[in-house]
């Protein structure tokens, strides 16, 4: 028996969707598309998708399963969608508070268009709720840990997708670095996350295209005491104008590699300081994970950057880790030389597929009309 399933995974200005045919042993993409909300409410995007759906003369769901970016210390695995879960989900807006609305607001169209259809959601967070307490805690007093400021990590969704597809038996010490406009690593040991650089929210970390990633905390004490930058102002200097953006004046990789192949400094100056800090990362979660058997890119700039993974891998033969230049700049799925200990490879990611199969999965009887 199968089931239509529908992927919603809302983004702070983009939505995406896929539509499966989802049953035992069978996972069949029907469609997936992508497009700009344009200033659209929820309920005009929801609309547009099913309008395309119809276009197409393919089924109506009857599982749709939703991309939700933080969990919080509620959500550690994929949920049934109810008034109770968006009223928890309202409470931790201010710790995703460019993913977090459109996702509800979506949710809620989704409910109300689909009333009969199960609804779940699928948090990015929820992978990382194995971190040990060593990458969890943040040094902060003990009332604060307990209100839910720790480490959460995000991502989730690709890397349990790398994971799923990496093949069994999957590498016992496991780093994966999904880069994309939002870009994370994690260390993964036999399956389970233990670390991973994104934090409390999705600004945390490594730089990224428009947003800062780890910062001495003295800076953003200075901005405010000696700058006078309010909070909202502050969080669109560390989200919206920082990063590769701040650095080179755009966000967009591809446009500085060109950039940089054709002599621009600031671009290529760019790029190095953005794969110098995948580069310390991967260093660091060799530390943790004792060694290290395999290193993948995901993302959009993992995928597609050669110059930007050839950049992270240099110098980093001591480690086990060296790339075949003419695989990589083919962005081929295994790009590491032949005798090096590490295996580096390139896997697409594929959220929608992870979701998909969550809203399959956490099946219970449908109501009819």
């Amino acid at each position: 028996m199968t089931e239509i399933v529908l992927a919603l995974n809302a983004g702070s200005s983009t939505l995406k969707y896929a539509l499966y045919r989802m049953g035992e042993g069978r996972e069949e993409r029907l469609a997936s598309f992508s497009f700009r909300s344009g200033g659209e409410n929820a309920a005009a995007l929801l609309a547009r998708v099913f309008d395309r759906l119809s276009e197409d003369q393919l089924p109506p769901p009857s599982a749709v399963g939703h991309r939700v970016v933080h969990g919080g210390q509620s959500f550690t695995a994929p949920t049934l969608l109810d008034s109770s879960v968006l009223a928890l989900l309202d409470e931790l807006v201010p710790l995703a508070p460019l993913h977090l609305p459109p996702a509800l607001a979506l949710m809620r169209a989704a409910l109300e268009r689909c009333p009969n259809a199960r609804h779940v959601a699928c948090f990015d967070t929820a992978f990382h709720h194995t971190l040990p307490p060593v990458a969890r805690r943040l040094p902060l007093p003990e009332e604060l840990d307990a209100a839910g400021l720790h480490r959460y990590g995000f991502h989730g969704l690709s890397y349990e997708y790398v994971l799923s597809a990496i093949g069994s038996p999957a590498p016992q010490r496991l780093i994966v670095a999904h880069l994309g406009s939002g870009a994370s690593l994690a260390a993964i040991h036999q399956g389970r996350s233990i670390d991973t650089t994104m934090g409390l929210t999705p600004t945390g970390g490594i730089p990224m295209g428009t947003r800062t990633g780890d910062l001495d905390p003295g800076i953003l004490l200075y901005l405010l005491r000696e700058r006078g930058y309010a909070a909202d102002q502050l969080d669109h200097l560390l989200n919206h104008e920082a990063g590769l953006k701040a650095l080179a004046g755009s966000a967009e990789v591809s446009e500085l590699v060109a950039r940089a192949g054709s002599g621009d400094s600031v671009a290529l100056a760019a790029l190095e300081l953005f794969a110098y800090a995948i580069k310390k990362q991967i260093g660091a979660y060799f530390a943790a994970l004792g060694g290290l058997d395999c290193l993948v890119f995901t993302g959009g700039i993992g995928e597609n950057a050669p110059l930007v993974r050839a950049l992270s891998c240099q110098g980093l033969a001591a480690l086990g880790i060296e790339l075949d230049l003419d695989l990589n700049a083919q962005n081929a799925a295994m790009i590491s030389r032949g005798p090096s200990r590490c295996q580096v490879r390139i896997i697409a990611t594929n959220e929608d597929l992870i979701i998909a199969r969550a809203a399959y999965a956490l099946q219970r009887p449908i109501v009819t009309a």
